[in-house]
């Protein structure tokens, strides 16, 4: 695949939804963080459901301390991992107090040094938060980039940085959420389609669908 298809791809994509986001429900760093952390290995859906009533109840780090691991279990119970996640997040949050004043950083070192963040909610965080031009590769992504030829790799780090080499600089803001929503309703993982894809003459998949 060329720069000139790949700066087609981005510009139908972006024409199809100017303004993309995330699909976990949010109004803060702290809220966004908390939801990215619970979101590994769960769906969106699942999470706005925990959520929903977490929130009003702990929406800062010192109110999840007070809620504590067993209380937070209790409202994020129906997550997998839930007792992992409920023990990062309050491990995450005496961090988040002790060493940053309460407020989420906004620089990659000190956000993947919390329990339970890696790069790729680092990346989210960033992007979304912070408005850092990052893109964060999750499984819809790591697919959309190597079925279509668009950056393929064979680990997350790599189709990341071919990503970043290769998108223009004017998409690269919103490029993780145009790509993980085209792989999770339409560059599906068992049947992808192809003839709903707005992308699909651009695309280097040999095995499209009807």
């Amino acid at each position: 695949m060329n720069a000139s298809q790949r700066r087609a791809i981005f510009e139908r994509l972006r024409a199809a939804n100017p303004h993309p986001t995330t699909e976990l429900h949010y109004r803060t760093p702290f809220e966004l963080l908390v939801a990215v952390m619970l979101s590994a290995q769960a769906t969106d859906v699942s999470v706005n459901r925990a959520t929903a009533t977490l929130f009003p109840l702990a929406n800062t780090p010192e109110k999840m301390c007070s809620l504590g691991e067993d209380g937070l279990i209790q409202q994020i119970r129906r997550i997998g991992l839930f007792k992992t996640k409920a023990k990062n997040l309050i491990a995450t949050c005496h961090i988040l107090l002790d060493q940053h004043g309460g407020v989420v950083p906004n620089h990659r070192e000190a956000l993947e040094a919390l329990p339970g963040v890696g790069r790729k909610t680092a990346n989210v965080v960033l992007n979304t938060a912070f408005g850092e031009p990052t893109i964060a590769v999750d499984t819809h992504i790591f697919r959309v980039a190597n079925r279509t030829g668009l950056a393929p790799g064979k680990t997350v780090l790599e189709v990341e940085q071919k990503l970043l080499r290769y998108v223009p600089a004017e998409f690269r803001h919103n490029a993780h959420h145009w790509l993980i929503l085209h792989g999770r309703y339409v560059c599906k993982a068992r049947k992808p389609e192809c003839g709903n894809c707005l992308i699909r003459d651009l695309c280097d998949f040999k095995a499209k669908t009807v």
